[in-house]
């Protein structure tokens, strides 16, 4: 593995997650009927951050939580990986609800794919919205994200890695090669 850039620094990072928050709240004409959903496992925290940043803008506190799309993908069967449907912990209820689910990378749009599974299976929200960190290309399902912090066209040999300091200790975001 060898660091290629080092692609958004924490300043960087903060920037980003400030303009996304000022976006989704425009495009959703303020935050009547909104929730954000991280995607586990950095989504989470992004969320987190995004709330807090709605917040201070709106002056109202809006709902997030944490969704587990593991038994949602489609990806896995067939790896010895048992997947069984569960009911995801979490207590929203999501009916006529305005979704902005939140992930680090978008990548190939599986996870994504797997995500709206998961949210149309705790009532049908009014619409579902995607807020990424970082948009890399390669898709492979017709998905696009609303909310973007960077755009970074990669190869298939790069990876983009996110380190968040609720997880990791520190915020930043590498382009690595793999070998």
């Amino acid at each position: 593995m060898v660091i290629k850039n080092e692609l958004m620094d924490e300043k960087a990072i903060d920037r980003a997650i400030t303009r996304i928050a000022h976006e989704i709240v425009e495009k959703n004409k303020g935050i009547e009927n909104l929730c954000l959903l991280g995607i586990k496992t950095r989504g989470l925290p992004l969320a987190a951050r995004l709330a807090d940043k709605i917040l201070s803008i709106e002056g109202e506190a809006i709902s997030y939580k944490e969704i587990d799309v593991t038994n949602y993908r489609d990806d896995l069967n067939g790896k010895g990986i048992e997947l069984k449907v569960d009911i995801l912990a979490f207590e929203l209820d999501l009916k006529d609800k305005k979704v902005v689910l939140v992930d680090d990378v978008l990548f190939t749009g599986r996870t994504v794919r797997a995500a709206m599974d998961a949210v149309m299976d705790f009532g049908r929200p009014v619409s579902i919205q995607l807020a990424v960190l970082v948009d890399r290309g390669h898709r492979e399902l017709p998905i696009r994200a609303d909310f973007v912090g960077k755009n970074l066209p990669t190869s298939r040999s790069e990876k983009v890695i996110v380190n968040l300091k609720e997880i990791d200790g520190k915020d930043i975001v590498l382009l690595i090669e793999n070998e």
